[in-house]
């Protein structure tokens, strides 16, 4: 399973992706093949195949990285190969000496095994002469714009899909804490039973953060775009709805904490605590209602009402001496989450 592990992805990439790859790599062999004669157009096929990457942005960061090293890794390899000749060894110096240099310029590391990568491209394949570098940097860069027209063009990528589904896991999560700590508050509880909760409610931590990542993704693979303006919309909802959630995740996990750390089991017998437990289930039922009129469908129970059940932050009696310092903490958590649904916060 290790050994596995080392070169196996956790996710097989999607079918159009390598088509896309391989209608990117074949179009470009033919285009710089026809344009720039006499060499196999080699750095054309390989930017093709690097540039075709998950979203068109990144594509674009992709051409650029490749362009930037196949340019210094070009220069570096026909300066060497006009001084020292085409020895072996030669290639060999160019390639210590391109890695310097990436490490000088302070290059990204994929841009820095680029310039590495082409000097011993150019020394090993082809010859040092200034026309062979201008062929192969102009066959490059022919590579790399159609990596990023046949992205573009084929059925872009917009990861809308994967941030929809993690926000409606989120929210049918936090829906479903906030019933569970109603549930713990109004009757008896063992210890098992709070661990358990609390255990629970700090799943919502990754949720959140899974959640977060997937719309920042979306995001990003809108920028340049062609289907940018269908989705923009959305991912602007998504995000309005993720920065609603986020703070009602952080109370909710502090009041289970507090809960936890002060619990009794007499605290089901306050009037108060019922009518808190109470107003925790008009938060959850809240909750979806936010993930619903965004249009995700959580897999939790339906929504039995289209309108907003939370009340007014509530008004209580003094509870007993033990229960103050708990019954504080849960209204004041209460009174944020009231806000963040309301969008006071």
């Amino acid at each position: 399973m290790g050994m596995t592990a080392v070169f196996r992805a956790a996710k097989r990439a999607s079918l159009l992706q390598v088509a896309k790859s391989a209608v990117a790599t074949i179009a470009a062999w033919l285009v710089a093949g026809w344009i720039v004669q006499g060499q196999l157009p080699v750095f054309a096929a390989i930017a093709a195949l690097l540039v075709v990457q998950p979203s068109v942005n990144q594509s674009f960061a992709k051409a650029i990285e490749r362009s930037i090293g196949v340019i210094a890794g070009v220069v570096i390899a026909s300066a060497l190969g006009l001084v020292f000749g085409s020895a072996s060894w030669v290639v060999l110096v160019a390639i210590v000496v391109a890695m310097l240099v990436a490490w000088a310029l302070k290059v990204t590391p994929g841009t820095g095994n680029q310039v590495a990568i082409s000097a011993m491209l150019v020394l090993a394949l082809g010859s040092s002469s200034p026309e062979y570098a201008i062929d192969r940097i102009f066959e490059t860069l022919i590579g790399a714009a159609i990596g990023i027209v046949v992205n573009a063009l084929i059925v872009p990528p917009v990861l809308v899909g994967p941030a929809r589904r993690d926000l409606a896991l989120l929210g049918g999560e936090l829906a479903a804490s906030l019933s569970r700590l109603a549930a713990a508050l109004e009757s008896p509880q063992s210890s098992h039973a709070m661990q358990q909760l609390m255990l629970e409610a700090r799943l919502m931590r990754p949720m959140r953060d899974a959640a977060e990542a997937s719309i920042a993704a979306g995001e990003e693979s809108l920028t340049l775009n062609p289907r940018r303006s269908a989705h923009r919309d959305e991912l602007r909802e998504l995000r309005a709805l993720i920065e609603k959630l986020s703070p009602i995740v952080t109370q909710v996990i502090g009041m289970t904490r507090a809960t936890l750390d002060h619990y009794d089991p007499a605290l089901s017998e306050e009037p108060t605590v019922q009518a808190i437990a109470e107003q925790l289930r008009r938060a959850a039922h809240d909750v979806r209602l936010a993930v619903h009129l965004a249009e995700i469908e959580p897999e939790p129970a339906p929504m039995t009402s289209a309108v907003p059940a939370l009340t007014a932050p509530l008004v209580v009696t003094a509870p007993r001496s033990g229960h103050w310092i708990l019954i504080g903490s849960l209204m004041e958590d209460l009174r944020r989450i009231h806000a963040e649904l309301l969008d006071e916060g």
